[in-house]
């Protein structure tokens, strides 16, 4: 169920047991209904249309920089939701997403979008398996590896792949197997490349922290 309506629900029965107990009770007013439940009632745009138009938004060639960064920033707080962060899929929403990790935006100068679409990408799987499988269907890894080595991205823009990696790869040892055997291709990086148990914390930290400070300071390739 839409996340709104749901709450809308909630809401409705909550006040229709006070008014069904005191016959005197007030008349229920909006008041407690966030602002999906709001947008439920009054008719307004779903969560699903928002991010929809978010992401045409962050796409759309004519729209200035810092207005894409709003719409990166309204998309990201959608998917914290976890029905929203699945619904990237049957919205089509993921291949436009990863797109923004590969740059070719024209005013990117920065890497912003770069670094957003890494952190929205770390935001829909963290603790989301549905979501980890699409990522990896999608080929999101192998495009996160190659954004997270590239020292021609900034620091932030790595941090931020590192993070989304972090999140696509724990208690999920399908896309933990690519990540290794992504970095094992790679020259210098065969120390990465050992399998690694995508349940075991102590193990995970281990390679993402190297992969963290590399970012950090552009040091030699750790092979942890």
């Amino acid at each position: 169920m839409d996340p709104g309506m749901n709450e809308l629900l909630k809401w409705s029965v909550e006040n229709s047991s006070t008014t069904a107990n005191d016959p005197s009770a007030a008349p229920p007013t909006n008041r407690g209904l966030n602002a999906a439940a709001l947008s439920a009632l009054m008719g307004g745009p779903s969560d699903a249309d928002l991010m929809v138009e978010s992401m045409t938004a962050i796409k759309d060639p004519s729209i200035s920089l810092d207005q894409k960064m709003i719409a990166f920033d309204n998309f990201e707080q959608l998917i914290e939701n976890l029905d929203n962060a699945n619904n990237l899929g049957p919205l089509a929403l993921w291949t436009p997403l990863l797109e923004c990790l590969e740059g070719g935006q024209g005013e990117d100068e920065e890497g912003e979008l770069k670094r957003m679409a890494a952190w929205c990408v770390g935001t829909a799987v963290q603790n989301n398996e549905k979501s980890q499988e699409r990522l990896l269907a999608m080929g999101g890894i192998e495009k996160l590896v190659k954004l997270v080595v590239d020292e021609g991205n900034n620091e932030g823009v790595r941090r931020k792949g590192v993070y989304a990696l972090s999140s696509a790869v724990r208690n999920y040892q399908p896309a933990m197997d690519v990540l290794t055997g992504e970095l094992g291709k790679i020259e210098g990086r065969e120390g990465q490349g050992v399998k690694r148990d995508a349940g075991d914390m102590d193990s995970v930290d281990e390679l993402i922290e190297a992969l963290r400070e590399e970012a950090k300071s552009k040091k030699e390739p750790n092979g942890a």
